[in-house]
């Protein structure tokens, strides 16, 4: 009887299992497509509705009644930028710089020692000139007499021989206020040291601020303080502030190197953090074309510490634009709460009294929101992304168990469809990433790059949708075209976000492996998968319909957020960056694939849920229906135009030159002047269609007939876009305020008779540069000089000649220098080499013919010009 009974239960369970497969088959029990599109814009809405609230989030400045709290007080330190900014531009060498911001400086200085405690600190300053030389890309960067203006905070009690260094520069480039660069991080520093030195609340170590003359000339100043000051063997770690935009929140992009314990106390102490490990290895790539004197500070100084900068609005960055107006006082507010906390703690740190000893391999670290930080050693990121890994590997193939055991299918047949999943997915990943690069390269093609520069909102139509449409295109085609099959539609469906899972593990694991820091992102994106899996197979939601959806929607909230906030961020700083990258390189590709990439981490395991919905290729079509009237919006219409007057203008830099060629003999053999003009973005002079500069023509015949194009390349900025700089021709002569005059003193025979030595004085404005290119096919060589040697050892690779960047500071003596010529036949009464002076009068304003032609520029146009002198002689 007993077994009769057990039969038939066996027979009754293959029925209802049958019954189970036919009901999950039902189309007609799915939710209504336009409800698919619900689900879509419910997900945008939240990164509208949170992300971008809390990306923009700032405390309420502080007041002076709030003084007595021993806080940051953002509105005099608001008061304090607003006078230093009111002095104009500060450029190297200029009188506003190394004297009115200097004087203005110690004023404020005074005024803080007047309010002293004195029981509790003493206050030294010192003023520093310093000249050197250090090799910056492919450059010799030289500087004399550049300033430093240093404060050193000492509690009385204090014993420690290790001090805390903050920094921040006081100078700018050419035509620019600089309040955002630097000036918003001088006028922080400066209230963070009131604050520290009124407030009677002790620290350990003495903490050094130095206010650096000279940042903006590739560190020279602060390279002076690190290598000659007689405080800087004693400062152990670093706070670089500085900007690469204006008017927002402060990140940490940047900690280091090898002390990873920076980064706990930025954790502990930051009040409003942000901040991303992701950003630093972006940044230490060379894929960003700037740099911070944390450079300076690690190369040269050999001490570990935290950069941290001003990134948000990065369009006015380094133009006339850079002003106190475009900076809320919550901004400063902001970075202040977080500069004074973190100096606080970094003051009293165990570890700056022998930073070497904690030296324990990088810091993983990222910020949710703004809310908090979370950081971890290298090493913990190396077991959390394997094991994380690996759990989402063992649950994805119980998973697939559960399916094969409750289905008619054995476990080989469920993975033959996880193969054929597999397939659909790297197609889906390549459509992801390919649709919107190929929008990108069309654009371009028909001079249309940039269409996102002003309007960001064009990226959903252009990148974010195309990668959606790619990556739930195969999938969709996929189960409209196999409507049957013996496993059932909801198990097909996770099956998909099963390879989706896989997919991220073994990219975790691979990119882990490769001790790329940043794949802390797909450990995220597997945790929370992971989480939302193993509740569904402990539960039975795995098994009944489309039900474990719920728990894969409500553990994508995180993840969701997280990806699009940090690659909102990424945006915001690399969309205002390619406006200044040159002609060269077409940005959209990196706009485009930066976007697609996040939208594809983004929605990874959303996208295909809108197969849970009838008529999912209608979704798809809705999401191309965006894409088509985004683009027709973005090329023929003004949305698409990528420049505003003073919110996103396109930068032009021009000089005006005077340029000499000398013969050997001393003959002159060309004397012209022109504008050399170097349009700093993708689409150049297109969009102006100027009368004034019709004429101008391309430098790159010159460039392959002179030593560096013959024209003075400004700085290592001007030498990489040279290809891209035009050379306008005028008919009356610039007239220049002075003349780099160049010397020659001596020329002698060494005593072996293959060398001869030429001793030249330099003397001329506070910018110069010395190009030197021997004559090669008469075996001449440059065999030394008086200059840097490792820099003679390792010259620039060919086109480009040996470049000396040298830079004015107080000290205007004369250069004096010697270049040695070897010849094996000691023959030196033939041409041997050429020497190219340029001269930069960077202070210098324009001529009337120069004004005319200025405002011959549309009002978008951002200029940086100045007058310029190029002779060159043959010796």
């Amino acid at each position: 009887m007993s077994d009769e009974i057990t039969l038939i239960s066996e027979e009754d369970d293959v029925d209802i299992s049958s019954k189970i497969q036919k009901n999950y088959i039902k189309r007609n029990a799915k939710p209504a497509w336009y409800l698919g599109t619900g689900f879509l814009l419910f997900w945008a809405l939240l990164f509208f509705a949170v992300v971008l609230p809390f990306f923009y989030r700032m405390p309420t400045s502080l007041t002076i009644e709030d003084d007595h709290k021993g806080e940051f007080i953002g509105d005099r330190a608001y008061n304090t930028l607003n006078n230093l900014v009111n002095i104009g531009p500060r450029t190297v060498g200029s009188n506003a710089n190394e004297v009115e911001a200097v004087l203005f400086l110690i004023n404020e200085l005074a005024a803080i020692r007047k309010v002293l405690l004195q029981d509790y600190f003493t206050m030294e300053v010192d003023i520093q000139r310093a000249s050197g030389a250090l090799r910056y890309t492919h450059m010799l960067n030289m500087y004399q007499g550049v300033r430093n203006i240093i404060v050193k905070l000492t509690p009385k009690s204090s014993t420690s021989e290790s001090y805390l260094l903050v920094n921040s520069h006081y100078d700018t480039v050419a035509t620019s206020p600089g309040a955002g660069d630097d000036g918003f991080m001088v006028a922080t520093m400066l209230e963070v040291l009131r604050v520290m030195a009124t407030t009677p609340q002790s620290f350990e170590h003495p903490v050094v601020f130095l206010f650096n003359g000279a940042e903006e000339t590739a560190f020279q100043a602060s390279h002076g303080f690190i290598t000659q000051h007689k405080w800087a063997p004693n400062c152990k770690a670093v706070v670089n502030l500085d900007a690469a935009g204006s008017g927002g929140r402060d990140i940490l992009f940047q900690s280091g190197p090898s002390n990873p314990w920076l980064v706990d106390y930025y954790k502990k102490h930051a009040k409003h953090p942000f901040a991303t490990s992701l950003g630093e290895e972006i940044f230490q790539s060379g894929v960003i074309p700037s740099d911070t004197d944390f450079t300076a500070f690690v190369e040269h100084g050999k001490i570990p510490g935290l950069d941290i900068a001003q990134i948000i609005n990065g369009y006015i960055y380094h133009t006339k634009y850079d002003r106190i107006d475009v900076i809320p006082r919550s901004s400063i507010q902001s970075t202040g709460d977080n500069v004074l906390s973190l100096v606080r703690g970094l003051a009293n740190a165990t570890e700056l009294h022998n930073p070497q000893a904690y030296e324990q391999g990088h810091a993983v670290f990222f910020d949710f929101l703004g809310l908090f930080l979370i950081s971890y050693s290298e090493d913990t990121g190396i077991i959390l992304n394997n094991c994380v890994a690996v759990v989402g590997l063992v649950l994805v193939f119980v998973s697939l168990w559960r399916m094969s055991s409750i289905s008619s299918l054995t476990l080989t047949q469920v993975l033959q469809r996880v193969l054929i999943q597999l397939i659909l997915q790297i197609i889906a990943l390549a459509l992801g990433l390919a649709l919107p690069l190929l929008i990108a390269y069309v654009f371009d093609s028909f001079g249309l790059s940039l269409t996102y520069f002003s309007s960001l909102s064009l990226l959903i139509g252009l990148y974010v949708c195309p990668a959606l449409i790619g990556l739930s295109l195969p999938i969709t085609i996929y189960y409209q075209w196999k409507k049957d099959d013996k496993l059932s539609f909801p198990y097909g469906l996770q099956l998909a976000l099963h390879i989706w899972a896989i997919l991220l593990s073994m990219l975790a694991i691979g990119l882990t492996a490769y001790g790329l820091r940043s794949a802390y992102i797909f450990t995220i994106l597997n945790g929370f998968y992971a989480v939302s899996l193993a509740l569904n197979l402990l539960t039975t939601l795995h098994d009944r319909d489309y039900n474990w959806t719920g728990l894969v929607m409500a553990c994508q909230v995180i993840p969701f957020l997280y990806c699009t906030y940090r690659t909102y961020l990424l945006l915001v700083v690399v969309i205002p960056m390619s406006g200044r990258l040159g002609s060269a390189i077409n940005p959209d590709l990196a706009i485009a694939g930066v976007t697609a990439l996040g939208t594809t981490f983004a929605w990874g395991f959303l996208i295909p849920l809108i197969n849970i919905f009838r008529r999912p290729y209608l979704i798809v079509l809705s999401i191309l229906t965006v894409t088509v009237i985004t683009v027709i919006l973005a090329s023929s219409t003004d949305i698409g135009f990528p420049y505003r007057p003073r919110a996103s203008s396109e930068r032009v830099s021009f000089q005006h030159v005077r340029r000499v060629f000398y013969e050997y003999d001393g003959s002159i053999a060309k004397d012209e002047s022109g504008y050399l003009i170097s349009f700093q973005d993708r689409r150049e002079a297109e969009p102006m269609k100027m009368r004034s500069i019709a004429n101008a023509r391309s430098i790159r015949p010159d460039c392959e007939k002179h030593m560096m194009c013959g024209v003075p390349l400004y700085d290592e900025r001007w030498v990489d876009n040279r290809l891209g700089s035009v050379w306008l021709p005028r008919e009356q002569p610039v007239q220049l305020p002075a003349k780099a005059n160049l010397t020659l003193l001596s020329k002698q025979i060494l005593e072996s008779n293959t060398t001869a030595r030429f001793e030249f004085k330099l003397e001329g404005p506070d910018h110069m540069s010395l190009f030197i290119q021997t004559y090669e096919d008469d075996f001449a060589t440059l065999s030394n000089w008086s200059f840097d040697r490792t820099y003679l050892e390792n010259p620039p690779a060919y086109p480009l000649s040996y470049h000396i960047y040298f830079t004015y500071g107080t000290d205007r003596s004369p250069l004096n220098f010697s270049l040695d010529i070897s010849k094996p036949n000691g023959d030196f009464e033939v041409p041997l080499f050429q020497l190219g002076i340029s001269g930069h009068y960077v202070e210098t304003k324009r001529d009337a013919l120069t004004e005319q032609f200025a405002a011959s520029f549309p009002s978008y146009a951002a200029l940086v010009d100045w007058p310029s002198s190029y002779d060159r002689y043959i010796f």
